[in-house]
């Protein structure tokens, strides 16, 4: 370590760490639009720009190496006045209808706008006029608003590997945007919302289904029915001013009650669903010489993205819809037979903590008979906007159970929301399904944590050698399923893959402005609820024991296969 002077202070630092990750670790806030933690500094915004003795110029903070005896000023007259002006050049050819911006309140811009006092235009530029790209079922792309900060682009082709968005020509026409400048619909994006989550500005966002929402509860001729995801209730807290990884969940049944829903239903019931189904799919595979290793299935950005870019891998895919597909085909079959509705007179929504579940929605293999299982997703973000346009306060609710007979769950069924959290629920019931025996020990350390590589498990069930591995976001997805072409990974029966960093508590559809302080919050809470309540296992749930015995039959039944299974294909970009 070594000191530096800042601001007249002695700050300790490494040799050659870059300035901003110093002042960070000091708790010196310094603005930037540009900056990603944990992926090199580009430098492209220049509003974490300081100054240093020595230097005629003044610094970029986050593309500038530390040395010792250096005298930097965070917020000196000329450090502001620079800021103030790239700021001005920046609002210059930018739109001023912020009253209108998905991302009024939460932008990035508009908070420096406040902080910094602009408060009038010194400069004035020409408007960005290319049409807003709607075409996603899931994502808005809105080039006016874009400052060209290349966080998206970074996001995508660095962490996800799918590289849909980069920059198209240069200099003062340069622009973001995707191959050919086409529609996000026919691009390689995967939908997974990381982009919107990293943009500081309305450039991207998720579609909006919140207008379809509130019409269907105006309709007195259609059955409402919502159900939520489960990284749900440990993020939706946040948007009240609620303590970091609260957990809502009987509030959050209060409060779509509130809103008019008819039956409200917990996607964790679906969870447990989900892996009687897989682990039921695994043991069959591992004793019966099938594909292997056989991926999870319930993200549906992994989904698209191995359909795009490894089409080949599709026998590997488990064949099961995710929770929310799962719960959907339940709620306009089973349920509407015994509540004596037709399916079409249905309205199912769900609440979810990710953009490409409004894709996975709109997926023809999701319905049947022409309806939709689901017919409109609502991000974390979208549902706290929902309840405050009806006035709803979360922290004021006493809680409430969701409806049967889907209400019931297991904490194994809420681990889904973390990373891991898929595979330690499948592990417990993939051995009780082999032995007729619990885990003693249910707790798997070993697939705990938000790394995104090499959390791996092996386990001696009655001597059946089985091997599983965790990862999460779409670069380590490459990385093992590169491993596996190679015949690198011999080891290894079950892969669980979380297209997002971190898992779904972490998903493109959460609140914005995600730490690790955040994340780490929300994974703790699903991982004490795991500790400090009963049913931990999914095969223990007395309400899916009822739907197997009055409805499905048995796991993995021609009945079960119909409902909640399905099937992948290849997808060509721009075809």
């Amino acid at each position: 370590m070594i000191n530096i002077e800042v601001n007249g202070k002695t700050v300790q630092a490494e040799a050659g760490e870059m300035l901003l990750t110093a002042l960070n670790r000091a708790g010196i806030e310094v603005p930037t639009l540009c900056n990603m933690e944990g992926l090199p500094a580009t430098g492209a915004c220049r509003m974490c720009v300081c100054e240093v003795e020595g230097q005629r110029a003044l610094v970029p903070a986050c593309a500038f190496p530390i040395a010792d005896g250096m005298k930097v000023k965070t917020h000196s007259q000329r450090v502001i006045e620079a800021r103030r002006t790239i700021l001005e050049l920046l609002l210059a050819n930018h739109p001023t209808d912020c009253f209108y911006c998905e991302r009024n309140g939460s932008c990035k811009l508009q908070h420096l706008s406040v902080e910094l006092g602009v408060r009038s235009h010194r400069y004035t530029g020409q408007k960005d006029n290319r049409p807003i790209d709607e075409s996603s079922p899931a994502i808005v792309r809105d080039s006016s608003k874009c400052i060209l900060c290349g966080r998206c682009v970074r996001v995508c082709e660095n962490i996800q590997t799918v590289s849909c968005l980069d920059y198209i020509r240069r200099g003062s026409k340069a622009f973001i945007g995707n191959a050919f400048n086409e529609g996000m619909n026919v691009a390689s994006c995967i939908a997974c919302g990381q982009c919107v989550a990293a943009c500081p500005t309305g450039a991207l966002t998720g579609k909006n289904d919140i207008g379809k929402v509130v019409a269907a509860l105006k309709d007195p001729n259609l059955h409402v029915v919502v159900q939520h995801a489960p990284a749900v209730s440990v993020s939706l807290g946040e948007e009240f001013g609620l303590p970091l990884g609260t957990d809502v969940m009987g509030k959050l049944h209060a409060a779509l009650r509130k809103v008019g829903f008819d039956a409200v239903f917990d996607t964790s019931f679906s969870a447990d669903l989900t892996i009687m189904e897989e682990a039921t799919e695994l043991v069959g595979r591992v004793t019966n010489g099938g594909v292997l290793p056989m991926f999870t299935s319930c993200s549906p950005g992994w989904i698209k993205f191995i359909e795009t870019f490894y089409p080949e891998m599709l026998p590997h895919l488990s064949s099961c819809k995710s929770p929310q597909g799962m719960l959907g085909a339940v709620i306009k079959s089973c349920y509407a037979e015994k509540a004596g509705i037709e399916p079409k007179k249905i309205f199912s929504v769900s609440i979810m903590p990710c953009t490409a579940k409004k894709f996975e929605a709109s997926r023809p293999e999701l319905g049947r008979d022409g309806y939709q299982d689901i017919d409109a997703v609502l991000t974390t973000r979208e549902a706290a906007q929902l309840f405050k346009m009806f006035g709803i306060d979360l922290g004021k609710l006493e809680p409430e159970a969701a409806d049967s007979p889907f209400g019931e769950r297991s904490t194994a069924g809420k681990l889904f929301g973390a990373s891991g959290g898929v595979m330690e629920a499948a592990v417990r019931t993939a051995y009780y399904l082999i032995t007729g025996e619990n885990l003693k020990e249910l707790k798997l350390e070993a697939l705990r944590g938000l790394e995104g590589w090499g959390k791996e498990a092996h386990l001696d069930i009655n001597g059946l050698k089985v091997g599983v591995a965790v990862v999460n976001s779409l670069g380590n997805a490459r990385r093992i399923i590169e491993m596996i072409k190679k015949g690198e990974l011999k080891d290894i029966q079950f892969i669980e893959v979380m297209t997002c960093p971190g898992g779904c508590i972490n998903g493109g559809g959460q609140p914005y402005g995600a730490t690790v302080e955040r994340v780490t919050a929300r994974m703790k809470k699903l991982y004490d609820l795991d500790a400090t309540e009963s049913l931990r296992l999914c095969h223990e749930n007395k309400e899916l024991q009822r739907l197997y015995d009055e409805y499905l039959g048995k796991p993995n039944s021609e009945k079960a296969h119909h409902l909640l299974h399905t099937h992948y294909h290849e997808r060509t970009p721009l075809t």
